[in-house]
């Protein structure tokens, strides 16, 4: 039984969106759902997916917090 964990960022796809609609949601559970029983042949009821909404200010990149990084590389700054 697979089980397939996702992880998006709560930032929304789109202007005005704070996070991944349901709709994305059902379509990101399908996809891999599906492609999981073409790749592996797992039956779609055995397969789990979860998606996990990871708030921006938890995660980092580039040795800083995103949203700092993002200011940076806006700038124009290297560091």
């Amino acid at each position: 039984m697979p089980i397939v964990t996702i992880q998006v960022t709560r930032e929304g796809s789109g202007p005005g969106r704070d996070r991944v609609t349901p709709e994305e949601k059902a379509a990101l559970i399908s996809g891999v759902s599906h492609l999981l029983l073409d790749v592996l042949h797992k039956p779609l009821e055995a397969t789990f997916v979860v998606i996990e909404e990871v708030e921006l200010e938890n995660w980092g990149w580039g040795g800083m917090p995103v949203p700092e990084y993002r200011k940076r590389l806006a700038s124009g700054s290297n560091g």
